[in-house]
């Protein structure tokens, strides 16, 4: 749990298959910002997937971790 303007918070972060389904999930405080998340997320990523994130994880050191696993990221860029 983490405090914030709203009272304590939390976020889950969750990785999921083509079709919806949870692999992973992980929980942070919900004033902890989203990419430090990634590192957890990101491990052993099957070849050739394509890795569709939300703009909070748009960071070049999150798009090369997922490059490195022979991976595509699609991840809009921040405003």
């Amino acid at each position: 749990m983490g405090r914030s303007r709203g009272g304590l918070t939390s976020k889950l972060h969750l990785r999921v298959n083509e079709h919806g389904l949870p692999l992973q999930i992980e929980l942070s405080p919900g004033q902890m910002h989203d990419a430090p998340m990634a590192e957890l997320l990101l491990q052993d990523l099957p070849k050739g997937t394509s890795l569709l994130a939300d703009r909070g994880y748009d960071a070049d050191w999150i798009r090369e971790l997922i490059e490195e696993q022979d991976c595509t990221p699609v991840i809009p860029p921040k405003s």
